[in-house]
């Protein structure tokens, strides 16, 4: 089968403004509905949030879903009902397993406009979701900073529930057909994309061409079946880029 490749750009993603939160949407969410775009793979959410410094998400409910958050600049700080709380920061990988249910919050770690300038940042994440294989598991949480890995090249595999990664994986997903890679592109670095049935690629920050496809910007996506490993190569500013590999797709038949 042919690879078939849907770029989706950034601006024709859902916006929602709250006054504290700008959040960019690459599939429906909350009040944002499209049938036609709920999922790719087993991909069902890939927000890309900015929160401003003395806000943030109050303490919330989830269930059966795994959820990655990837911070691009600040600090996040997660505390959930099963005593897991910290600073999620540049280069951290880290996972929230809701399984039978959690309650959680994500607040800026710019708790206040009084302090000096250096600490009244907005933070920025893309924070994703997938499926777990298995419903009602035990809640979980996963933390790694990669910092070194990145600085090193190449792609790094963020989190992966995927046997053949179960020895390079940063850490853990309870999801065997999918695992999600990341990669700090230097300038005009190459790199090829993963072999496998559902790829998305997102381009956290900078630019890259994309082989068959042309140039891609900052919040651009492209959603591939059947990915051949198509080659990606980083703009002038180089690239940072997130890769889901998927094996199968959500099923809501």
């Amino acid at each position: 089968m042919a690879s078939t490749i849907d770029i989706r750009r950034a601006d024709e993603r859902f916006h929602t403004r709250a006054g504290w939160l700008e959040s960019h949407h690459s599939f429906s969410f909350s009040r944002h509905w499209d049938p036609g775009n709920t999922h790719f793979g087993l991909l069902l959410v890939s927000n890309d949030d900015v929160i401003a410094p003395g806000t943030g998400f109050d303490t919330h409910p989830h269930r059966d879903m795994e959820i990655i958050t990837w911070v691009l600049d600040g600090g996040l700080v997660h505390q959930d009902s099963e005593g897991n709380n910290g600073v999620i920061y540049p280069g951290l990988a880290q996972r929230m397993s809701a399984g039978a249910g959690i309650l959680h919050s994500e607040k800026n770690d710019s708790w206040t406009l009084t302090g000096a300038p250096e600490h009244r940042d907005p933070v920025r994440l893309i924070q994703m979701w997938v499926i777990p294989d298995t419903a009602g598991i035990a809640p979980g949480y996963e933390q790694l900073d990669i910092n070194d890995q990145l600085g090193q090249g190449g792609w790094i595999t963020l989190a992966s529930g995927m046997t053949k990664h179960a020895n390079q994986r940063a850490i853990g997903i309870r999801q065997q057909n999918a695992a999600l890679h990341v990669a700090r592109l230097r300038p005009s670095e190459t790199l090829d994309t993963v072999t496998a049935p559902f790829a998305h690629l997102f381009v956290a920050r900078g630019e890259l061409a994309l082989e068959g496809s042309g140039l891609l910007h900052e919040g651009d996506a492209a959603r591939i079946g059947a990915a051949e490993g198509q080659r990606i190569t980083a703009g002038p500013e180089g690239a940072e880029v997130l890769l889901w590999e998927m094996n199968t797709a959500v099923d809501f038949a």
